[in-house]
């Protein structure tokens, strides 16, 4: 009997930012994903909002290189009531953009409630409920997680596109995320009060 064939993938996680960018490598091996790093880089010393994006850019190149992920995931469709801020964001997100288009890497875009979504089953989740649901399904030690909020909503990005390669797809019954996908399944339990516990609860029945 021919094995089945197991996908591979490292997905590059960003959060991009103008005065800090949050990143993240996660491996994927069929229905497993492990952290490799996450971390954010902090260009505030830098005098001048060009030469911070210049050195994002080129970090983001040497990571690339390094770490040889097979595609980038970032968070866009940012909304601020300050348009100044919104333009400084978008810059950032076309530095990011334009490194991983200088090595070939395959990008795809997620909003931020999309990637709430995806992670704790409800898109108006708080940043640090979202670095919470990661510590858990990852198995992340407490002392590992970063003290910066950037570097978990990286991982949550490339988490987030996990999620979307990992789930069980048809055309006509396409789930958009786990907590669909546990309904659809069975997976859920009505006992459990909160989405949080009962996309726990339905991950774990699935490993």
């Amino acid at each position: 009997m021919q094995d089945r064939l197991v996908h591979r993938h490292r997905i590059l996680g960003i959060d991009p930012g103008t005065l800090l960018m949050g990143y993240a490598l996660l491996d994927v091996e069929g229905q497993k994903a492990t952290p490799v790093l996450f971390d954010y880089l902090d260009v505030r010393r830098l005098d001048g909002q060009y030469a911070r994006l210049q050195r994002e850019f080129f970090f983001l190149q040497e990571l690339i290189d390094r770490y040889h992920p097979t595609c980038l995931a970032i968070e866009t469709q940012f909304v601020d009531k300050n348009p100044q801020t919104m333009i400084k964001i978008v810059h950032a997100q076309g530095v990011a953009i334009a490194a991983a288009l200088s090595r070939d890497i395959p990008i795809v875009e997620y909003s931020p409630m999309k990637i709430k979504m995806a992670i704790t089953g409800n898109g108006h989740s708080t940043k640090e409920q979202v670095a919470a649901m990661l510590q858990r399904f990852l198995h992340i030690p407490a002392d590992m997680m970063p003290s910066k909020l950037d570097a978990t909503d990286a991982l949550g990005i490339a988490y987030c596109h996990f999620l979307q390669l990992g789930l069980p797809f048809s055309a006509e019954h396409a789930a958009k995320d786990w907590t669909t996908y546990a309904r659809q399944n069975g997976l859920t339990d009505k006992t459990l009060s909160t989405p949080n516990q009962r996309l726990l609860a339905a991950l774990a029945k699935k490993k």
